[in-house]
């Protein structure tokens, strides 16, 4: 007998019906379909440093995180977070209470909001954004408030906040700024005036800050990245959220972390403890020792990342994009309007078959999708032989 059901509604709650299958399993499905070069999910195609890899498996075979570990993260782990911001950025926190492990930045960012907004709170974040944020912001029950980030060419060919539009968006029902900087998918590096002006702001309006800084190792020329958390008055009101995904090539470890003072820390456990409960033992042993890498490392990790930038920029510039070269990240976002195009998303599904390479459309990005129309964001953390390839296969596109 065939089993009935029947319901007036839909299986899918409404807060997420107009979240369906991300543009990265289409456009990474694509890519394996057609045997293009996958230059839109941001993920290396090489692993990161081998004697991290092997405190992996040392940790594997000694049994040390095979089964359940503590539910804030390991202390050598949390020990190697507090040490990292001490050294890099002067801030200092408690190992024991103000540092918080989670299955990568995307459990770190759902379990700040899931913990710190009410149903009908207001949250401003800044768009274009990655695509996690909304569907947390929504799970939450709050209210999105985009402010936009837009192209100013005369700054470098970059995209800048505007301060007075963000001063604007805040009303009464303001909870929260979420803040991403070094900032996916355009590529700025939020300045110390920018990040002054969002710390008194968030001051004189009480409002709590989550700050997704995954890119911090990966700032290019005279950019600086500074943690909101060091302003006058942030420390206290800020959620910082670091991983080591970007940072060590090893995305699949799915190791994240939160450092912040101990109450909203608590808050953020409350919420984090239901939705993984923990994860990634071995991979916490191993994390800790990779923060604990020389100076060293990380000047090699941006310069090549910097090589590789100009190596992909160069070359879509001479395909015919107008390209804004980013400040951070591992990604470019370019304009396809010099190339008689302006729908982003016809674009990217036709490229492959065109040159062989696949992208991203910026507008799954925005709130308001024209907006974004004409972007559109290539990765360029792969190796450099198969960025070569690709930049010979987009010049095709200028011809």
């Amino acid at each position: 007998m065939t089993a009935m059901t029947s319901t007036a509604r839909p299986f899918l709650n409404r807060r997420l019906t107009e979240f369906g299958t991300t543009i990265f399993a289409e456009m990474s499905a694509l890519a394996l379909s057609t045997g293009s070069i996958n230059l839109g999910q941001g993920f290396p195609d090489t692993d990161g440093p081998e004697e991290v890899r092997e405190a992996a498996v040392r940790a594997l075979r000694e049994g040390r995180g095979n089964q359940y570990p503590p539910g804030p993260g390991i202390p050598e782990l949390r020990t190697a977070v507090a040490a990292h911001q001490e050294r890099r950025y002067g801030l200092s926190y408690d190992p024991d209470t103000e540092v918080l492990v989670t299955a990568g930045a995307t459990e770190a960012i759902a379990a700040a909001l899931l913990a710190l907004v009410e149903p009908g709170d207001e949250v401003i974040a800044f768009e274009p954004y990655y695509d996690s944020y909304a569907a947390c912001i929504a799970m939450a029950g709050g209210t999105r408030v985009p402010v936009t980030l837009r192209p100013h060419a005369e700054e470098g060919a970059s995209f800048r906040l505007d301060l007075d539009e963000l001063r604007a968006a805040v009303t009464d029902r303001t909870r929260l700024l979420l803040i991403n900087t070094p900032h996916n998918p355009t590529g700025t590096v939020l300045t110390r005036a920018e990040l002054t002006a969002i710390a008194e702001l968030a001051v004189e309006r009480d409002l709590l800050v989550v700050t997704d800084e995954v890119y911090e190792h990966l700032v290019f020329d005279d950019a600086e990245h500074v943690p909101l958390a060091t302003f006058p008055g942030m420390r206290e009101r800020t959620v910082t959220i670091g991983s080591s995904g970007k940072t060590f090539s090893f995305t699949g470890w799915k190791v994240g972390w939160v450092t912040s003072a101990p109450g909203l820390v608590t808050a953020v456990r409350s919420a984090k403890q239901y939705l993984t409960y923990v994860a990634s033992g071995p991979f916490q042993y191993a994390v800790a020792e990779a923060l604990a890498l020389p100076e060293s490392y990380f000047t090699a990790f941006r310069d090549d990342m910097l090589a590789k930038r100009d190596l992909l920029a160069a070359g879509l510039a001479e395909a015919g994009f107008t390209v804004f070269k980013p400040a951070g990240t591992y990604f470019i976002t370019t304009d396809i309007r010099p190339l008689g195009e302006s729908d982003g998303f016809a674009f990217c599904r036709a490229l492959p078959e065109r040159a062989g390479v696949v992208a991203i459309p910026n507008a799954v990005f925005y709130d308001h999708r024209e907006a974004g129309a004409p972007f559109v964001r290539f990765a360029f953390c792969k190796q450099r032989a198969v960025l070569q390839e690709a930049v010979q296969r987009l010049k095709t596109l200028a011809g």
